[in-house]
C-alpha cells in the first residue's frame, strides 16, 4: 500500500486529489495539511511514502517543508512531489536542490497523477520526464554558476552519454533504444551513475547533467 500525504492550503484541491487517489486499491491517503508546519507534524507522526506538496502555503511553504524533510534522516523514505505551474519556475531550482523527487502541474490529467504517485513510491523519482526537462531548462541558470565537468571524472564515456540522455529527460527504455542497449543494461548504467555521483535520485542526476555542462537548454 502506498501511503500518501496531501499538502495544499486549498481545501478543494486536497479534496480532488483525495477523491482520485481513494479510488485506487494500492493507494491510501493518510492525512492532509494546509501549511508546511502541519505537513511536517504529519510525516513525523504517520508513515508516509509520497507527499503531494503545494509551493505556496502559509506557516512554512512547500519549499521550506521539502528542505526540512530532506534534511531529516528519519524521513529518508518520504518522497516529495512538488505540485506547481510553469509560472513558478523561479522556485523549481530551490525545490530540486532541497530534494524534491519530481513535479506535477496542477492541471495534470488524473491518470498521470496516479501514475506519478506510483512511480515515485517505487523509487524511480522522475515523473513526467518532459515536464521535468522543460522546467529544468527554464531555470538552468539558477542551478549552476558555471559548468563543473570535474565531477564527472569518475564516469566512463558510456556513463557520460547515459547521463546526458537522463538530463534530456529520457526514460530507461528510451535510453536503451537510443544507444541500442537492453533496458536492463540502461537501468544498470543509471544505477551505477547514481552511486558514483552520490545522487539522491534520478531528478538529482538531471541537475548534475546541467550543473556539469553535459546538457544545456535547448539540446536534444
Amino acid at each position: 500500500m502506498i501511503r500518501v500525504a496531501l499538502a495544499d492550503d486549498q481545501v478543494l484541491v486536497r479534496a480532488g486529489f483525495r477523491a482520485l487517489l481513494a479510488a485506487e486499491d494500492d493507494v491510501e491517503v493518510v492525512g492532509e495539511a494546509s501549511t508546511g508546519a502541519e505537513l511536517l507534524e504529519l510525516v513525523r507522526r504517520e508513515p508516509v511514502d509520497v507527499v503531494l506538496m503545494d509551493i505556496r502555503m502559509p506557516d512554512g511553504d512547500g519549499l521550506w517543508a521539502t528542505e526540512q524533510i530532506a534534511a531529516d534522516p528519519a524521513l529518508a523514505g518520504v518522497h516529495v512531489v512538488i505540485v506547481t505551474t510553469f509560472e513558478l519556475d523561479e522556485y523549481v531550482a530551490r525545490a530540486v536542490r532541497a530534494g524534491a523527487s519530481g513535479f506535477l502541474v496542477k492541471d495534470t490529467e488524473p491518470v498521470d497523477l496516479i501514475r506519478a504517485v506510483r512511480v515515485v513510491a517505487s523509487g524511480d523519482a522522475l515523473l513526467s520526464p518532459g515536464v521535468t526537462k522543460r522546467l529544468l531548462e527554464r531555470v538552468s541558470t539558477g542551478l549552476r554558476d558555471a559548468p563543473d565537468a570535474a565531477r564527472l571524472a569518475a564516469l566512463t564515456d558510456r556513463e557520460r552519454e547515459v547521463l546526458r540522455l537522463v538530463g534530456l529527460g529520457l526514460t530507461n527504455d528510451e535510453i536503451a533504444e537510443r544507444l541500442v542497449l537492453s533496458p536492463l543494461t540502461a537501468k544498470t548504467h543509471v544505477s551505477r551513475i547514481m552511486s558514483k555521483l552520490a545522487a539522491r535520485d534520478r531528478v538529482h542526476l538531471v541537475v548534475v547533467a546541467y550543473e556539469s555542462g553535459l546538457v544545456a537548454p535547448g539540446w536534444q
